[in-house]
């Protein structure tokens, strides 16, 4: 029997992920009534996964966008660089931080959906390295919703697996081959018993976002001494302690390099303009790489309105460069200003 409209499906899959999916895909019915939502580790490179999957399949497959209201029967794919998360009728794109080193990552999909749908949600981890999509599926076995897992020995990689099967109960722990069968003959979806619950802007993180929050508000209002705090070493990049001296605040990381609160302010303003410039570097370079290969396209007589896609790139670059630009003179002056300020009064 077909799912109904208010169940959904989330997928995740990485290395050896595709040729699973594929599988899967092929198996789900033109009458399938349920969307299905799939994140891939592809990175920021062009995909092609919609077409493969539309050609592997009898339901439709297409990039995901921003704001669009998912329907039944329809597969929307996280497009490269993009998180993708599930609201209530609603699909959101971020690009937000990179999650388990990634983006897309399946972790923020699968959270998202079990937040806004309950106990209406089945996930499924797929072949895959590493562990990204184990706290996710954890999730949405946590309200109420069914984790559904590749057997470890049909796939091949078997890390993403293992992992959801250290973390999860799964409900069914299936080869490839055979999972879109069950998720076809699943019968129609429970009344829901939690989530379902439209999630603005704020709601996008998770409360463990909130505790760090909360620890930075912390650490600015001095309350933090003899605790690990929110900074790391200038020197090798380990975290700080603060030290509990008496009134005098000072920091260490555990190799043992020490700082005062004066030159760990003044070592971050250097390391700040330095990443500064580095991004003025970085932006003019690639406005500059993009000029050069528009001329090639043109050149070549093809492809103009890519050269002219490309052209536009490198000129948003340079805008981008120019502001950084005109962030850091403002910036390097304004300690100038302020002692010649000083000087005149």
């Amino acid at each position: 029997m077909d799912r109904d409209a208010s169940s959904i499906v989330v997928i995740g899959a990485s290395a050896g992920g595709i040729q699973a999916l594929l599988e899967v895909i092929a198996e789900l019915p033109a009458t399938f009534a349920a969307p299905v939502f799939v994140v891939v580790h592809v990175g920021t490179g062009r995909s092609v996964l919609p077409t493969l999957l539309s050609r592997g399949g009898a339901l439709p497959a297409t990039h995901a966008t921003h704001d669009e209201r998912f329907k039944p029967g329809h597969i929307y794919v996280a497009p490269p660089d993009c998180h993708m998360l599930v609201r209530e009728d609603r699909i959101e794109l971020s690009h937000g931080p990179r999650e388990n080193h990634s983006r897309p990552a399946i972790d923020p999909l699968f959270r998202s959906a079990a937040r806004a749908h309950g106990n209406r949600v089945t996930g499924v981890i797929l072949s895959g390295a590493l562990g990204d999509g184990s706290t996710g599926l954890m999730t949405i076995k946590a309200h109420g919703g069914q984790a559904i897992v590749q057997d470890p020995d049909d796939a091949i990689v078997e890390s993403m697996p293992v992992s959801a099967l250290r973390l999860v109960e799964a409900d069914h722990v299936l080869p490839a081959r055979g999972i879109g069968r069950y998720l076809a003959s699943m019968p129609v979806s429970p009344p829901l018993t939690a989530g379902l619950k439209e999630m603005d802007g704020d709601d996008m993180e998770d409360d463990g976002a909130k505790f760090i929050q909360e620890d930075f508000a912390e650490q600015q209002n001095d309350r933090r001494r003899g605790q690990l705090t929110m900074f790391t070493c200038p020197d090798c990049g380990g975290t700080l302690w603060q030290t509990a001296d008496g009134p005098i605040t000072g920091f260490r990381c555990h190799v043992g390099h020490a700082w005062s609160l004066e030159s760990l302010l003044g070592q971050k303003s250097e390391q700040l303009e330095a990443a500064l410039w580095s991004s003025v570097r970085l932006l003019e370079e690639r406005a500059t790489l993009s000029r050069q290969t528009a001329v090639r396209i043109r050149s070549g007589g093809v492809g103009l309105g890519r050269a002219s896609r490309v052209g536009d790139q490198a000129l948003v670059d340079e805008q981008r460069a120019d502001a950084i630009r005109e962030l850091l003179d403002v910036s390097l002056h304004a300690p100038v200003r302020a002692v010649a300020h000083g000087a005149e009064n």
